[in-house]
């Protein structure tokens, strides 16, 4: 496994809160929601580097 890099991220409380629910709805820390999101997000967009992700999205999340 790669590297991981560490920032810093700034968020307003209602955001932070809304994502700390939304993690908590699926068994997530709010920072693996948030490298969820963003894996999907490259992919959703074609930019994902390295071709296929490791993991299929298995939320069952309609597109």
């Amino acid at each position: 496994m790669a590297g991981k890099k560490v920032f810093m991220l700034r968020l307003n409380q209602e955001v932070y809160d809304a994502l700390e629910k939304w993690a908590e709805d699926e068994f997530r820390s709010v920072n693996g929601q948030l490298e969820w999101l963003i894996e999907k997000a490259l992919r959703d967009s074609k930019r994902k580097p390295g071709g296929r992700s490791k993991k299929p999205d298995t939320t069952g999340d309609p597109e």
